[in-house]
C-alpha cells in the first residue's frame, strides 16, 4: 500500500477510487478469443489470454491494489486457437484483475511457469501504480549463491506486490480531433520527458508537476508553438518498471526504459488516478497538443522487457509463455538471446508475439490518437533467424498495415548483436 500512498502525496487525488469493488460471483460465460486484453461491452467484460503451452489459465479478481489475495478465482475453461477466454457479466471499469497460469517448470528447456506468481495481462489498458521490482516477484531465492539458482522454484505468493490491471473505459469525447499531419521534411521535433519537462517548467502549478496534464496546460503549448515544435516525443510511457538494485539503493528508474505494459500509459505520470484515469488524461493531453498543431510521437521500446535474463523477475510474458514471447538460447533454452544489453530480446519470430506489438502500435494510434513511433534499438525487431534485414518480418508487417505505414516512423539503427548497426 506504501507505493499508492506515497504516490497520493504528490498527485493529490482520491484513494477511495480504490475500495469500491465487490468480489464477483456471477456467472462465467464462454466469452471470445478476440479481442485480447480485458474488454468492457457495457454489460461486462471480456477477458482474453494467449498462452500455447499453458496447461491451465487463472483469472484472478481483486478489490483493492494492495490485496495479497485474489478475493475471486475463475479458471478459464474455454480455448480457441491457444487463447483462454471468457465473459463475465456485471462487471464494470475499474475492476483489478490479473492471472495465475499454471504449465511445465523446467527452466532448461526454456518452461518456467509459476503459478505462485500474479501476472500483469500484455494487453492491460491500464495498470495501478508503481511497477516497483521486489523480491517476491522472484521465482528462486534471490540471495542464494548457488549459480543454479534460478532453476529451483521457490513458491512464494506475489499478490501483494505485483501491480493489479485495471479494466478501463474506452469512451472519450475527443472532439473532432484531427491530427497535424506535418510533413517529415518540415517537422521540428521536441524530444521530451514528461516528468522531467514539466517538473522543471517555472509556470506548471506544482500539483501538476510530472504529469501527462501538464503537458496540456497553456504555459507548456505556448512554450513549444513559440519555438516553432511541430512535433513532441515522449521518451517511454508505456508502463513500466523500477529495478530492484536501483529501489536498493533509494534511487528510481528515470528514463522509462523497462517497459511491463505495451498498452497502458504509464501510471506515475497521471495527476487524476490509476484506476483508468491516467488513460482519460493522457487522451486530453494529445487532445490540447493536436488542437494547437503539435504531433505527439512516442518512443517505444519493444525490444525487451523488464522481466531481463533468466536471473530476472516474473512479471508477465515470462510467465505465461516464456517461449513465445522471447528469444531462447537454441541449444541452452534456460538463457534469452540478449541483443538488448538489457538481458532479454522479444521473439519477432512468433506470430503472436508480432501480433502483441502490431497491435499496441494499432491502439496507440486509433485509440490514443498518436502521430507516430521512435523504435527503440529498431534492429532488434528487424533480426530475422540470424541477420538483421530489410526484409524481416517485422519490418514487412509495418510496411503492409494501413494503419501504421501512415504515421511518422523513426528508428534507432542499431542493437549490441552481430551486424547490428544499420
Amino acid at each position: 500500500m506504501q507505493k499508492y500512498l506515497q504516490a497520493a502525496l504528490y498527485h493529490p487525488f482520491s484513494l477511495t477510487q480504490y475500495f469500491n469493488m465487490k468480489s464477483y460471483d456471477g456467472p462465467v460465460w464462454p466469452g471470445k478469443p478476440y479481442p485480447l486484453g480485458a474488454n468492457w461491452k457495457g454489460t461486462g467484460v471480456n477477458f482474453a489470454l494467449y498462452s500455447e503451452n499453458a496447461t491451465a489459465v487463472v483469472l484472478c479478481l481483486f478489490d483493492h491494489p494492495d490485496d495479497e489475495e485474489e478475493k475471486v478465482q475463475i479458471r478459464l475453461k474455454e480455448k480457441t486457437d491457444h487463447v483462454w477466454h471468457a465473459f463475465l457479466p456485471g462487471i464494470k471499469p475499474g475492476q483489478l484483475y490479473g492471472y495465475r497460469v499454471e504449465g511445465t517448470w523446467d527452466p532448461l528447456r526454456g518452461f518456467r511457469f509459476d503459478p505462485n506468481k500474479l501476472l500483469i495481462d500484455p494487453y492491460a489498458k491500464a495498470i495501478c501504480g508503481a511497477t516497483e521490482i521486489a523480491e517476491n516477484m522472484f521465482s528462486y531465492d534471490i540471495y542464494s549463491e548457488d549459480e543454479d539458482r534460478d532453476l529451483m522454484r521457490r513458491d512464494v505468493n506475489s499478490a501483494g506486490v505485483v501491480n493489479k490491471c485495471v479494466v478501463i473505459d474506452p469512451e472519450f469525447d475527443w472532439e473532432g480531433d484531427v491530427a497535424p499531419d506535418h510533413q517529415m521534411h518540415n517537422s521540428i521535433i521536441y524530444e521530451m520527458h514528461v516528468k522531467g519537462f514539466t517538473a522543471l517548467h517555472p509556470d506548471i502549478p506544482p500539483e501538476l508537476k510530472g504529469t501527462y496534464k501538464a503537458l496540456a496546460t497553456k504555459p507548456v503549448i505556448e512554450y513549444l508553438q513559440k519555438l516553432g515544435v511541430t512535433a513532441v516525443e515522449l521518451m517511454p510511457i508505456h508502463q513500466f518498471a523500477h529495478p530492484k538494485f536501483l529501489l536498493d539503493k533509494g534511487l528510481r528508474n528515470y528514463w522509462g526504459y523497462h517497459s511491463i505494459g505495451y498498452f497502458a500509459p504509464h501510471a506515475e505520470y497521471s495527476s487524476s488516478g490509476y484506476a483508468g484515469q491516467q488513460v482519460r488524461e493522457f487522451k486530453e493531453m494529445v487532445k490540447a497538443m493536436h488542437k494547437a498543431g503539435i504531433e505527439v510521437i512516442l518512443d517505444v521500446v519493444y525490444n525487451h522487457t523488464a522481466e531481463g535474463n533468466h536471473h530476472g523477475p516474473t512479471l508477465s510474458l515470462r510467465g505465461i509463455d516464456n517461449h513465445n514471447y522471447y528469444r531462447l538460447v537454441l541449444e541452452e533454452q534456460r538463457y534469452y538471446m540478449d541483443y538488448t544489453g538489457t538481458g532479454n530480446s522479444l521473439n519477432m519470430l512468433s506470430a503472436r508475439t508480432l501480433q502483441l506489438v502490431m497491435d499496441s502500435l494499432r491502439y496507440w494510434v486509433n485509440e490514443m490518437h498518436v502521430d507516430g513511433f521512435r523504435f527503440d534499438l529498431a534492429s532488434t525487431l528487424a533480426r530475422g533467424l540470424y541477420d538483421v534485414g530489410k526484409l524481416s518480418t517485422f519490418l514487412d508487417t509495418i510496411h503492409q498495415d494501413p494503419i501504421i505505414s501512415q504515421v511518422k516512423l523513426i528508428a534507432e539503427p542499431w542493437d549490441i548483436g552481430e551486424g547490428g548497426y544499420q
